[in-house]
């Protein structure tokens, strides 16, 4: 007896360090258990998986295996943005859809599946016709790598908005921080996870080999994404055709929904701090390798570093939202680092120390991933009316909109001020090539300054609504945050 005794407290002890130090453990509740919760999150590892495959794998194999001219390159890569705007509208759509067996979201994560699985099967053919390997016109290998790139990022941006969406409807409010946590942190697994596997595939790079892995994503994305969907929508029943007809449109929604002046400022509180953490997406390894001399390898472990970052800034999100954490001041926090971070990114050069500039690329990924996390948990709070889709698909929109505009923007501006410097148009102190690199940055901080003006008010407003629930409330605790503003 006292053995089993022994065994039970043991048992125990075990079944409490779980959810203390098992990653998310304590998303799941007994509405949304763990391992349904990771199932549903397998959406995001495909849409990880698709997103590792085109901006890293296929942008290198083609420029360099395949010579294809790299602003071809950057017009492909570019083009799954063209969906982001309609992000908000598909939102709406999986709202009030209501198919023959009662579903919302589940048809949109078909379709989405659908277009993943078309562009990923007919891409490594596009991709040969891109390279000139055929008898016939030019631009048929340029338009067929086009439809290939534009399948799969509208298949990517669906399966998201409504992927997002049925998490936000399953998950208990409160719980749903951590979800959204969890729901990132699967993507970023999908990017770094799938990226490495791919890059071991292609060691010894062959056309062959290449089509074996965008072939087998494609097998893996339906899979994925019908894994993450299986039973886990309710079925309710469709709504009568005059029910329907009563319901207001798209336009009337969207006014509703943008009328609160919250909205439109978070909105652009969105766009100026995505813009300020991704200009710098294609000049951070060029900077490290061009400026501070640094290898190839040194410069390719800058992602692991940005991705390390991130996972910790996911984690350190969902402990302080799940304790009562207000998502927009976790957002300002983000920017906070964000200044941080690319001010040592510029006092790299002139010290000359790598070591600076790693520590800056980390806090780079950290501060990015606490924005991320508290507009994206920010976004699900604006609309309490069963409009989740719409709230997710207009953060989406505005999110990837945002990143797309100010990645290319980077790079223009780096080379046109680059362009200047040598040319001895800024003066003789500004003709280093780092000046080009350096004013991308500066451009982020003022970005980030911006961003936090932008999401200032909504903090105190949220911190005002705070002090207005707990006014009818016994005071339990007392702190800098119960001091007068």
């Amino acid at each position: 007896m006292k053995i089993k005794r022994m065994g039970m407290k043991y048992v125990h002890a075990w079944a409490r360090l779980g959810p203390r130090f098992l990653p998310f453990a304590d998303a799941a509740t007994t509405e949304l258990p763990l391992a349904r919760l990771l199932r549903l999150s397998l959406f995001q590892v495909s849409v990880g998986m698709a997103t590792g495959l085109l901006v890293g794998t296929l942008n290198r194999v083609l420029i360099v295996e395949f010579h294809v001219h790299a602003w071809i390159v950057a017009l492909m890569v570019s083009l799954p943005l063209v969906f982001a705007p309609f992000r908000a509208l598909l939102g709406f759509k999986s709202d009030n859809h209501r198919s023959a067996f009662g579903w919302r979201r589940v048809p949109y994560i078909w379709m989405g599946s659908f277009f993943q699985f078309a562009g990923l099967s007919i891409m490594p053919f596009a991709l040969l016709l891109l390279t000139g390997d055929h008898n016939g016109p030019a631009w048929v290998g340029s338009a067929s790598a086009a439809l290939a790139f534009l399948l799969v990022g509208g298949g990517m941006q669906t399966v998201q908005t409504a992927g997002l969406a049925l998490a936000a409807d399953l998950a208990p409010d409160r719980v749903r921080p951590r979800v959204v946590a969890l729901m990132y942190t699967m993507q970023l697994v999908g990017i770094v996870g799938f990226g490495a596997v791919f890059g071991v595939i292609l060691t010894g790079f062959t056309p062959t080999r290449l089509i074996q892995v965008i072939q087998g994503s494609a097998v893996l994305t339906v899979i994925f994404n019908v894994a993450a969907a299986w039973k886990q929508e309710p079925r309710s029943r469709p709504k009568p055709k005059a029910a329907a007809a009563d319901e207001p449109t798209f336009r009337q929604t969207w006014a509703r929904f943008s009328s609160a002046g919250r909205t439109l400022r978070f909105m652009v509180a969105v766009g100026l701090g995505t813009m300020a953490f991704n200009m710098q997406d294609i000049i951070l390894e060029p900077y490290g390798g061009e400026i501070l001399h640094l290898s190839v390898s040194a410069t390719t472990m800058l992602t692991a570093l940005m991705a390390g970052g991130a996972l910790c800034a996911f984690g350190l999100g969902a402990r302080q939202l799940g304790r009562g954490a207000d998502a927009s001041r976790l957002a300002a926090m983000g920017a906070l680092v964000g200044l941080v971070a690319f001010s040592a990114v510029i006092f790299a050069e002139p010290l000359d120390s790598p070591l600076l500039f790693r520590v800056g690329a980390t806090l780079i990924g950290f501060g990015g991933g606490l924005f991320a996390v508290g507009t994206l948990t920010y976004a699900m709070s604006l609309d309490d009316s069963g409009l989740n889709g719409l709230a997710v698909g207009a953060w989406g929109a505005v999110q990837a909109t945002a990143a797309g505009v100010s990645i290319a923007m980077g790079g223009a501006v780096r080379d046109l001020v680059t362009g200047l410097a040598k040319s001895g148009a800024l003066g003789e102190v500004l003709s280093s090539p780092a000046t080009g690199y350096s004013f991308v940055y500066h451009i982020e901080l003022y970005l980030m300054f911006a961003t936090l003006i932008a999401i200032g008010p909504l903090v105190r407003t949220a911190k005002g609504a705070r002090r207005t629930a707990s006014a009818a409330a016994p005071a339990t605790t007392f702190g800098l945050a119960e001091l007068p503003g």
